[in-house]
């Protein structure tokens, strides 16, 4: 075999091998690695989550419908206050972190994610609720949670709950 073959075939794996894998990344490159950060409750300088509401009623809906409500999340601390470990009590609930516009990806019930959303001092954060009752149908009053594991010590979860009369 020539040294031209070989070095062919060579180039020719590695596209296959690179192009396989940014088939199976989606094309998406993570730009920022976000480490976890942890305080104690002694500490001076620490996070500090406020949430005004916890609790929204979406009100009568149809099954085949979908609703969405929106938590605010404000880190009233000195330090930057972290959200992971995003889930929900259902498979027809989801939730999303959203940051100065940006959006993540949706929580559901199984999620599991390295996902860290990080709210700057003084700073806020939309947590976006959505309940899909079409996922799961059930009818009549139904009570769904959203978990939001948070950095602040004297906080460290946070639950928003969401209830609807589905017809």
């Amino acid at each position: 075999m020539s040294k031209s073959f070989i070095f062919g075939i060579i180039i020719f794996s590695l596209v296959v091998i690179g192009g396989s894998y940014f088939l199976v990344a989606g094309g998406k490159q993570n730009t920022s690695v976000v480490t976890s950060i942890s305080y104690k409750a002694t500490d001076k300088e620490k996070p500090k989550a406020e949430t005004k509401e916890l609790f929204k009623d979406m009100g009568k809906m149809k099954v085949s419908e979908q609703k969405s409500e929106d938590f605010f999340v404000k880190n009233v601390g000195v330090k930057p206050l972290q959200l992971s470990q995003i889930s929900s009590s259902c498979g027809c609930t989801v939730a999303q972190v959203i940051i100065d516009g940006k959006e993540s990806e949706e929580f559901g019930m199984h999620s599991q994610s390295d996902y860290i959303a990080e709210i700057a001092a003084q700073k806020e954060a939309k947590i976006r609720v959505t309940y899909r009752p079409y996922v799961m149908p059930v009818y009549g009053a139904v009570d769904r949670e959203v978990y939001v594991t948070t950095n602040d010590p004297e906080n460290p979860r946070l639950v928003f709950k969401i209830n609807a009369y589905v017809k």
